[in-house]
């Protein structure tokens, strides 16, 4: 069978033309000219032609261009390797391999070259110590950096500052730091590179603290050793982690006072650390003052303001890094994705995973497990299911993250189902997966799991339970009814019970009509801290409940009698990526006239399908005459009309609450998913509530 002809590539690929090598460096001339294969096989040529392949220093050229320099070259560098090279023992030749090997991603391959070095005994040089020893670094090949440093101390090259500082590397990277903070110690002299690479093995640690100590230590040799933006940017990272402003404010003079002001990276470090210790508006200003700015300093920004909550800030930041045509980066995209589910902005976030998508980004753990999140604190949790099972790599955060979400969606028997086909996995579970667990149990009443998933965590996983966990088998039980029994565990615990687990009991009681302890709840609670107006209309409407309306009203006296106002309500709609803001009886809206016309008409038309006015619900200090239109007008009310008016007939309306629904809101929007044949989603502070075909995921329990 003949094979077919292969067609010739137009344009044929260019290649630098050398018919004869210059009698001045030659070297330089191969270094500089081999750009691509073409180019290696047409020196290569005519130094053997030319006989030059036997000149040394030629020939080592040619293997760096090879092994270094001219993209996917690897195989013809080893190739040039074994046939001038090996046989003749250069250490430069070996030195080369070995540092392109670790450089290609093959560090085992690079330890094992350096073995058979020694075996030939190719004599090492300080230069081959460093190449071996970060081959070590990349792979934690410990056993093998210990005999290598054993052959530094045999060979005499310990007094070779650079090894030592690479010494410090490796070891901080496969020993832990103590061992590298010894070879430090140890050292006769320090010069600044040595303390930048001890600074960086406890950074790569995460020993924050020994950071800061070291600098300090560092700093009273400043005359002798002095920073560079290397020294800088470590013990920057490290204020930020520490909250340290303080010492991040000295950096900063510092910086300013030596004119290192135009440096992105270290601009970029004091971004982040002002951030990280709360002072987003400063980071802001130096932001600002930055005459360039790279996906870097953009993504530092972007996650100051979304570590700070400010997530509509780190949005509209993300729309101005898009307007200068800065590609983002994986960084940027946890961090919008995160403040995209803080706000409920569900159409930005799509955009992003579209965009994901489209530029073929890698779905790694980090970027996977922040969409899951985003998509399940929107309420889309199938779409979040679906990124799961798309990712290639899973961990515990990730597991975590859709076990939450689909607890905190009412979906808890698929949340078990989850949690089991974790452990079928073999991965562990934390602690506040098995946060996720109980909730899951607590919503949808399955008692006897939780009380096995609580006994399971000591005994199958050595995780002690804390106070959240302590809380959610309060909720389990009292969810169940079984106040007595949740009230007695509280007393069983072996840590003092704080407000929001005797808070969670004190929501049973109401929701179960039980006075008494309810009314031991609500003491406990003001005995710990400052009793809020929830915990006040909590044991109002506790009272209300069991029929005991005097007591309700006494209880709303106390609040008007103490100051106490209800916190003011506040529910978020996105539509068209523009996230609205409403709250309760707001006329700020550029479109409130609308709004309340709709608002007023759908209130009429549910009312026509058995809704009532809960006045109980109303502002506190309203006037009697008020309270009905005090209740129409609640925020999530006004979003809702808006996004009635404002989507198709029969889109998903998304609503995000920062307080706990209230009963008669909760009551309406059921009334307004059939009335209006729509899906309602809202997120309140404790869960989501799915409304559809006039009822909810919740099963009116929340």
């Amino acid at each position: 069978m003949v094979a077919p002809a292969v067609a010739p590539t137009w344009p044929p690929p260019s290649k630098t033309l050398i018919p004869h090598f210059p009698s001045e460096n030659p070297k330089q001339l191969i270094l500089q000219q081999c750009k691509t294969r073409a180019d290696l096989t047409q020196v290569h040529a005519l130094l053997i032609k030319t006989r030059l392949i036997h000149t040394t220093s030629l020939s080592l050229s040619l293997l760096e261009s090879a092994a270094l320099i001219v993209p996917d070259a690897l195989d013809y560098a080893l190739s040039i390797f074994r046939h001038h090279h090996r046989r003749r023992c250069h250490t430069s030749a070996y030195n080369i391999m070995i540092r392109a090997l670790t450089y290609h991603h093959s560090p085992r391959d690079a330890i094992l070259l350096f073995n058979h070095m020694s075996r030939n005994l190719v004599p090492p040089d300080h230069f081959t110590f460093c190449a071996a020893f970060k081959a070590c670094s990349a792979v934690k090949a410990m056993i093998e950096a210990q005999q290598i440093h054993a052959l530094v101390l045999k060979r005499g090259f310990q007094s070779y500052g650079f090894i030592e500082n690479t010494l410090i590397h490796v070891y901080a990277i496969c020993a832990g730091v103590g061992v590298a903070r010894r070879v430090f110690d140890e050292m006769p002299q320090r010069d600044r590179v040595a303390w930048n690479a001890m600074l960086a093995g406890y950074a790569k640690n995460g020993y924050w603290d020994e950071v800061v100590g070291l600098f300090l230590m560092m700093r009273e040799q400043q005359s002798v050793v002095g920073f560079d933006d290397v020294t800088m940017i470590t013990v920057l990272t490290a204020c930020g982690r520490l909250v340290n402003l303080e010492l991040g404010e000295w950096v900063r003079d510092y910086v300013e006072a030596n004119g290192m002001m135009g440096n992105l990276s270290l601009m970029t470090s004091l971004i982040d650390m002002y951030a990280k210790c709360g002072h987003v508006d400063k980071a802001r200003t130096l932001f600002d003052q930055l005459k360039c700015r790279d996906v870097v300093a953009w993504s530092a920004m972007i996650s100051g303001y979304s570590q700070a909550k400010r997530c509509s800030d780190a949005l509209a930041l993300f729309s101005e890094m898009q307007k200068a045509n800065v590609e983002p980066n994986e960084v940027t995209m946890v961090s919008v994705l995160y403040s995209c589910g803080v706000l409920g902005a569900m159409e930005t976030g799509k955009w992003v995973h579209f965009y994901v998508n489209k530029k073929k980004m890698k779905l790694t753990v980090t970027l996977g497990t922040a969409l899951i999140d985003f998509y399940a604190k929107c309420g889309s949790i199938e779409s979040a299911i679906e990124v799961f099972e798309k990712m290639p790599e899973k961990n515990v955060f990730s597991w975590t993250a859709i076990i939450h979400g689909l607890a905190n969606n009412g979906k808890g028997k698929r949340a078990l189902e989850f949690f089991r086909l974790m452990k079928e996995a073999n991965v562990e579970p934390n602690d506040v997966t098995f946060i996720g667990a109980l909730s899951a149990c607590s919503h949808v009443g399955l008692v006897g799991e939780g009380r096995s998933l609580f006994q399971s965590m000591t005994r199958d996983f050595r995780i002690e339970p804390g106070m959240e966990h302590y809380g959610c088998m309060v909720d389990i039980l009292g969810r169940a009814g079984l106040i007595e029994e949740a009230h007695e565990f509280i007393k069983s615990m072996p840590m003092k019970p704080n407000a929001i687990v005797w808070r969670t009991l004190l929501a049973s009681c109401r929701a179960h009509k039980n006075v008494p302890i309810g009314e031991e709840s609500f003491r406990k609670i003001t005995q710990l801290e400052p009793a809020h107006s929830g915990d006040y209309i909590l044991l109002s409407n506790t009272y209300a409940l069991a029929g005991q309306s005097e007591d309700a009203k006494r209880i709303r006296s106390q609040m008007r009698e103490l100051g106490i106002k209800k916190s003011p309500g506040c529910s978020l709609i996105e539509l068209e990526g523009v996230v609205h803001e409403f709250f309760s009886e707001d006329d700020e809206h550029s479109y409130s006239k609308e709004i309340y016309n709709a608002n007023e008409q759908m209130v009429e038309r549910i009312k026509l399908y058995g809704y009532e006015p809960n006045i109980s619900e109303a502002r506190i200090d309203a006037e009697e005459e008020d309270k009905v239109v005090s209740v129409s007008h609640h925020s999530e009310k006004l979003a809702i009309a808006f996004g009635l008016i404002k989507t198709q007939p029969g889109a998903t309306i998304r609503i995000s609450k920062n307080l706990r629904v209230c009963g008669d809101c909760h009551n309406a929007t059921k009334i307004i998913s059939k009335v209006y044949n729509r899906k309602i989603v809202v997120r309140d502070r404790n869960r989501f509530h799915h409304f559809q075909d006039g009822s909810c995921s919740c099963n009116d329990f929340w």
